[in-house]
C-alpha cells in the first residue's frame, strides 16, 4: 500500500444529549440516512449542512461550568457557539447520539507507565486514521496539500479554532512548537532526530493564522502518517510558553523568578517537559504549590480532556469546554465528562478492580495468560472482555552487543551465540502455555509483516526451530566450555556465563520470561530474572546497563516505518523501548570521535533507512530498500522474536456506549484513536 493510497484511500449528572434543530438528521454510523461524506463518519460543517439541507445549532454538557471551574486559570465561558471553531468537525457517533455525563475509569501502573491506552482516548493530531485503519482523515487541520516531490506540506487549520483556555490556537502555534523548541538548545540540548530529515531540520512557517507550511530538505512523503499515528503533537501554545522566554518577552527572567524558577529556562521545562507527549509529569505532579501560584496547573491543551489533578497514586481529568468536535445533532462532544486514572503496579491487583467492575475501558498491558480468568468474570464485573489482532506484537530478546563489560560484549555480538539463543527457544510451547496457541512462531523482524510485502517467510522462519542440541553445538563451536560439570557454561575469562534479565510486565507476560530462564539454563546459559517497574527498566536499558533488553516490537507497521526509522537503525528502539547498540549510536552520532565503531553491515543501515522514507512506502524502491534492511536485522538476529500473529485481550464494561470492536491493538495506530473515543458515552 502506497503513502498515496493512505491519503486517498464523579459526575453523577446524566443528561440525553438531545438534537438542536429538527430540521438537523441525526446522522450515525448505524443509519446515515442517506447521506455521503468526503472522509469516514464525519463531516465538515459547511458539507453537512449542505448534504442535510438543514442548519446546525449546537448545545453543551450541561455540566460544563462546574466542569470548567475545575481547571485552574480558566475564566467564566461563553456561549457554546463562541467556543467551537467557525468550522468545528461533525462527528458521527456510531450507534446513536450519546449521553453527557460520568467518569471513565482506567488504570496504569505509573506516570509514563502503561498510560498510552487512556492517553489515546484523549488524544487529537492533525490527523488521524479512520477505523479502517487504512484512510488519513482531518481533525485538528481541516485539510492538506503535497507539491508534486513531497517537499512542501501546507497544512490548513480551522478557522476560530481555540485553545482549553479560550485563547485562539493559529498557525503561530505551529511554528512556535517546531522554531522556538524542537530547534530551541535551552529546550533540547540536542534537537530530535526524529525531526531532523538527512539530518537537516525543516522549515516550518505560519502563511497566515490558518495555513502552516512544512519544507522538507528532502523528499518526505511519510510525514502525513506521522501525524496520523503519533502520539507526540506538533503544536504547543506560544501565547502561554513565550511569556517565559526572553525572546518574546523581555521580562521573562524576572517573571520566572518572581513564580519562584531559577530561570525563564526552568520555567518552560516546568510546564513543556521537554515532551510533546502529553504522558510527562505535570506541573502538578512535579510542584503543585507552584503550578497554583502561576495560575495554570497544565499546558493548555486541545485535547478531549484536560489533566485538573495528579499525584503519585493517578491523575483526573476534566472535558476541554473548547473542544473542537460536535455531533450530528450539534452537541458538543466529548459526551464523558471526566476521565479518572489510577496507578496500580500489580498485576493481581489490576485485574481484582476490573473483576469488581471499576474499570470502564482497558486496552493496554492485558496479557492473554489473564484472559480466561477476566472472562470467567464477565458478569461479575459488568465488563465484555474480547481479542483483538495486534500488529507488529512479537516479544523481543536483544543482547547487548556494546556491553561494557567486553567479554559479554565480544560473546552478544558473535551470530553463533545469537542463533544458538533463538534455537534454544521453545516457540510452540510458548504459543500455547503464553498465548493460548493463538500465535504463530516467528522471527524478529523491524516491520509489521501484515502492512508491508518486502518481508519474506525465509525471514521469518530463520533459526526459529526447538533444537537444543544444535544450541549447544553452537555454543560449543564458540569456545564456550562447561569445566566443573555444574551446568552453566564458563565465558571467555573463565567467570560462569550469567545472564541478567530485568523485564518489565508492562511489556512482557512474566510466564514467558520464566519460561526463557528454563529454556536458556538448559543450554548453559545461566539467567538471573529480575522484575522492575517500566521506568527502572527504562533507565537502565538506556543507560546500557541490561545484558539483553526484552519488550515486545511497537511502532513497525508500514505507517510508522514510512516516517519515523528509529527500529531500523541503532540502537533499534527509543527511549519507551531501547533495543542494542548504544555504543554503535554515539559512534555515528559523534562523526567516529565516540563509542564503538559497527560492522559493515550495520553501519550500512543508516544510509539504506534515509533513502527509505525518501520513498513512497509500497513502492518498487521502497520494497527493494526494505527488504535489503530487514535481511540485515535477520542475519545478525539483532532482535531474536517468539510469536507473533498474536491476539490480545481488551475490556470495557457494559455501560461504556459507541465502542466499536477495535482491529488492531497497536502503538501503530496509537491505541483508541481511530475509533472516536470522544464519541463514546455511559449510560447512567
Amino acid at each position: 500500500m502506497t503513502v498515496k493510497s493512505f491519503l486517498l484511500s464523579g459526575a453523577a449528572l446524566a443528561v440525553l444529549a438531545t438534537p438542536a434543530l429538527a430540521n438537523c438528521p441525526t446522522v450515525t454510523v448505524a443509519d446515515m440516512q442517506g447521506l455521503s461524506s468526503d472522509y469516514p463518519q464525519q463531516f465538515e460543517l459547511t458539507e453537512f449542512e449542505e448534504k442535510a439541507a438543514c442548519g446546525l445549532a449546537f448545545a453543551q454538557n450541561p455540566a460544563i461550568n462546574d466542569l470548567n471551574s475545575k481547571i485552574l486559570g480558566n475564566g467564566e465561558l461563553a456561549d457554546v457557539a463562541a467556543r467551537l471553531p467557525k468550522e468545528p468537525l461533525v462527528v458521527a457517533p456510531y450507534e446513536k447520539i450519546g449521553t453527557y455525563g460520568g467518569v471513565l475509569t482506567g488504570i496504569s501502573k505509573g506516570t509514563e507507565s502503561g498510560t498510552s491506552d487512556l492517553l489515546s482516548v484523549r488524544h487529537v493530531n492533525f490527523v488521524r486514521y479512520a477505523d479502517d485503519l487504512q484512510t488519513v482523515v482531518p481533525n485538528v487541520a481541516k485539510g492538506w496539500a503535497w507539491n508534486d516531490d513531497y517537499t512542501e506540506l501546507t497544512i490548513t487549520l480551522r478557522d476560530g479554532h481555540k485553545w482549553s483556555d479560550g485563547e485562539p490556537f493559529t498557525a503561530e502555534d505551529v511554528a512556535f512548537w517546531y522554531n522556538d523548541l524542537i530547534l530551541n538548545p535551552d529546550v533540547y540540548e540536542k534537537t530530535p532526530g526524529r525531526w531532523l530529515f538527512a539530518g537537516q531540520p525543516v522549515k516550518v512557517e505560519a502563511v497566515d493564522p490558518v495555513t502552516v507550511k512544512f519544507t522538507f530538505p528532502v523528499p518526505t512523503p511519510g510525514i502525513l502518517n506521522r501525524f496520523a499515528v503519533d502520539y507526540g503533537q506538533p503544536f504547543q501554545p506560544k501565547h502561554f510558553l513565550s511569556q517565559f522566554m526572553p525572546k518574546y518577552n523581555e521580562k521573562a527572567e524576572e517573571l520566572a523568578k518572581e513564580y519562584g524558577f531559577e530561570s525563564a529556562k526552568a520555567a518552560v521545562d516546568f510546564y513543556y517537559g521537554g515532551s510533546d507527549w502529553k504522558d510527562v509529569p505535570s506541573p502538578l505532579l512535579k510542584d503543585s504549590d507552584k503550578a497554583t501560584k502561576i495560575g495554570r496547573a497544565v499546558v493548555p491543551t486541545l485535547e478531549s480532556h484536560i489533566v485538573v489533578e495528579e499525584n503519585s497514586e493517578g491523575r483526573k481529568l476534566v472535558a476541554n469546554p473548547y473542544f473542537h468536535m460536535v455531533d450530528t445533532a450539534g452537541n458538543q462532544l466529548p459526551y464523558i465528562s471526566e476521565i479518572s486514572e489510577t496507578y496500580i503496579g500489580d498485576k493481581e491487583v489490576q485485574n481484582l478492580k476490573i473483576m469488581n467492575g471499576e474499570v470502564v475501558w482497558k486496552q493496554q498491558a492485558i496479557f492473554l495468560e489473564d484472559f480466561p480468568l477476566l472472562k470467567e468474570n464477565e458478569g461479575k464485573g459488568n465488563y465484555t472482555v474480547s481479542f483483538a489482532p495486534t500488529f507488529g506484537e512479537n516479544v523481543f530478546f536483544s543482547f547487548n552487543r556494546t556491553h561494557k563489560d567486553p567479554v559479554l560484549a565480544k560473546l552478544f555480538s558473535d551470530v553463533r551465540f545469537n542463533r544458538a539463543m533463538s534455537h534454544a527457544l521453545n516457540r510452540d510451547e510458548i504459543n500455547e502455555i503464553v498465548y493460548l496457541g493463538q500465535g504463530k512462531p516467528m522471527q524478529g523482524v523491524p516491520a509489521e509483516p501484515k502492512t508491508v510485502s518486502f518481508i519474506s517467510d525465509e525471514m521469518l522462519n530463520k533459526d526459529i526451530s526447538y533444537d537444543v542440541e544444535g544450541a549447544k553445538a553452537l555454543l560449543a563451536e564458540i569456545g564456550l566450555k562447561d569445566s566443573d560439570g555444574d551446568g552453566t557454561l564458563e565465558r571467555e575469562d573463565g567467570k560462569p556465563l550469567v545472564v541478567r534479565m530485568v523485564y518489565s510486565t508492562q511489556g512482557v507476560p512474566v510466564k514467558m520470561m520464566e519460561l526463557v530462564r528454563d529454556y536458556w539454563s538448559a543450554v548453559g546459559v545461566r539467567v538471573d530474572l529480575k522484575e522492575v517497574t517500566s521506568d527502572e527498566y527504562r533507565a537502565a536499558g538506556n543507560n546500557n546497563d541490561l545484558d539483553v533488553t526484552t519488550w515486545k516490537y511497537d511502532g513497525n507497521a508500514g505507517p510508522t516505518i514510512s516516517q519515523d526509522v528509529t527500529a531500523f537503525i541503532p540502537p533499534f528502539g527509543d527511549f519507551f523501548n531501547p533495543g542494542t547498540g548504544f555504543e554503535w549510536a554515539a559512534w555515528k552520532e559523534s562523526g567516529g570521535k565516540e563509542g564503538t565503531e559497527p560492522p559493515a553491515d550495520i553501519q550500512k543501515l543508516w544510509d539504506l533507512s534515509e533513502k527509505f522514507i525518501q520513498v513512497e512506502l509500497g513502492s518498487e524502491e521502497s520494497n527493494k530498500l526494505g527488504a535489503e534492511i530487514a535481511q540485515i536485522h535477520v542475519d545478525n538476529l539483532l532482535k531474536i522474536g517468539t510469536v507473533g500473529d498474536i491476539v490480545a485481550p481488551f475490556l470495557y464494561r457494559n455501560d461504556l456506549q459507541n465502542v466499536k470492536p477495535i482491529k488492531a491493538k497497536t502503538y501503530d495506530f496509537y491505541w483508541t484513536y481511530p475509533y472516536r473515543p470522544q464519541q463514546w458515552s455511559l449510560e447512567q
